[in-house]
């Protein structure tokens, strides 16, 4: 499935009408997938190209994969020859983690005239590369306007990397050892997306509870949200995810400042304190909830949303029974639910007790299932809330267009209003829970 980013609005189009050359960034996988994206996107604008974020005939494509499971190792390899298909004459570039778990060699037989890596080199070479392409014998540069298109939501990466050796993961392999932005960087980008129109800024990071630590002089990541929060004039900050030893008091004392959104995606992968030692997890489903208490405490209202793994090596019935118990008690808001996947150059793919697919794909029900619950029930628990939400375009629900936003914690509202809300954050009502998310009612009140 691709990622809901927000690089530009498009669709399908008649190309042959469009007076400018047109790249279209397909993203797979995680946030940090999305702050890529949107930094070459930022870069294919200033090169001249119109910049969509659809499957479409365009002159070029930037696929931005991922490799965290063998379902996404397939999803990647299917779009990249899925483009080739749409538009032979495209110049079509490959980046993300695919490559570098694949090998750039087997990315290239799959039709990609250029495959670069997922360090800023990479992202860089990309760009000049399609650049070059509008000057070329039949270019279609246009003298157009090199501004970056409106969008609500922007996603700026902090830190790159990760030093952690956890059983199951391919990502140290495919995206290099840790290295932290300096803290006037991420706030010199934060600033701009403010003034290019964004009203909300995630920050991310592929282990972003190490960042600061690769420095001289090592810091924490509560100085990053600081030096954001203090240098620039932000409506709206998000943190992506954390771990539970992330979350110090001088982390939780800046909730505080109502910029900060109540919402903490906190990873789990299991409540078996077995299986997160097997794991190698750097905390115990004790640690776990503790965590969650202190985050509870300090920040009313918020929701906490985590990843779980199904099936892990040697998990016992007992041991996944453990996650549904620590899940419930936890009460998430939101479950992202995987079925164990066996990578190769992972400690856990050699592991004894690999759990037989069928009974994978019974607790990833299970677990589903739960997730439904949950969400549910944190949604129904806002019922009569007044909250504020960030409207970001409009949706269709059973034929109707509708406004859709999210609530400063993260719950999907829809109400009526139309695309004149888009980009104004106004207090709702939160009314009946309606589908995936929750219907809301304007209220009287400043709308930002």
């Amino acid at each position: 499935m691709l990622a809901a980013n927000a690089l530009a609005p498009g669709g399908c189009y008649d190309r042959g009408a469009m007076p400018q050359p047109v790249a279209a960034i397909l993203t797979l996988g995680c946030k940090l997938n999305l702050a890529d994206s949107e930094e070459i996107a930022r870069g294919l604008r200033v090169a001249g190209y119109r910049v969509v974020d659809r499957m479409c005939e365009a002159d070029a494509f930037v696929v931005n994969t991922c490799s965290v499971t063998h379902v996404a190792d397939q999803k990647s390899r299917r779009l990249v020859r899925s483009v080739r298909r749409m538009s032979p004459g495209a110049a079509v570039t490959v980046t993300g983690c695919f490559p570098q778990s694949a090998g750039f060699e087997a990315v290239e037989a799959l039709g990609a005239d250029l495959v670069v890596g997922t360090r800023d080199d990479g992202k860089a070479e990309l760009v000049r590369f399609l650049a070059g392409k509008l000057d070329g014998p039949g270019s279609r540069r246009a003298d157009v306007a090199r501004g970056s298109a409106l969008h609500t939501r922007a996603f700026i990466k902090a830190q790159e990397g990760c030093n952690d050796v956890c059983a199951f993961c391919i990502v140290p392999r495919t995206r290099g050892r840790e290295q932290s932005r300096p803290v006037a960087a991420v706030v010199a980008e934060v600033q701009a997306a403010v003034e290019a129109g964004a009203r909300e800024v995630v920050i991310t990071g592929t282990q972003l509870g190490a960042w600061g630590r690769d420095f001289d002089l090592p810091r924490g990541p509560h100085d990053l949200i600081a030096g954001v929060l203090e240098g620039t004039d932000v409506a709206r900050l998000r943190f992506s995810s954390l771990q539970p030893q992330d979350i110090t008091p001088a982390l939780l004392g800046l909730w505080s400042d109502p910029r900060l959104m109540p919402h903490f995606h906190l990873a789990l992968q299991s409540g078996s304190e077995g299986v997160l030692a097997a794991m190698r997890r750097r905390y115990t489903a004790a640690e776990y909830l503790r965590a969650v208490d202190r985050i509870r405490a300090a920040a009313p209202g918020v929701a906490i949303t985590t990843d779980v793994i199904a099936g892990f090596p040697g998990e016992t019935d007992e041991q996944f029974e453990e996650t549904l118990v620590l899940c419930r008690e936890a009460g998430f808001a939101r479950l992202h639910c995987f079925p164990y996947s066996q990578r190769s150059r992972t400690a856990a793919a050699r592991m004894p007790g690999q759990v037989p697919p069928p009974v994978r794909q019974e607790r990833m029900r299970r677990l589903l299932a739960l997730g439904d619950e949950l969400s549910t029930a944190f949604r129904e628990a806002a019922l009569g809330e007044s909250r504020a939400v960030l409207w970001e375009g409009e949706r269709e629900v059973d034929g109707q267009p509708l406004a859709f936003g999210h609530t400063d914690n993260y719950i999907p509202v829809y109400g009526d209003g139309g695309e004149e809300l888009r980009n104004r954050i106004t207090p709702v009502r939160i009314g009946e829970v309606y589908h995936d998310g929750v219907r809301g009612i304007l209220e009287g009140g400043d709308a930002r």
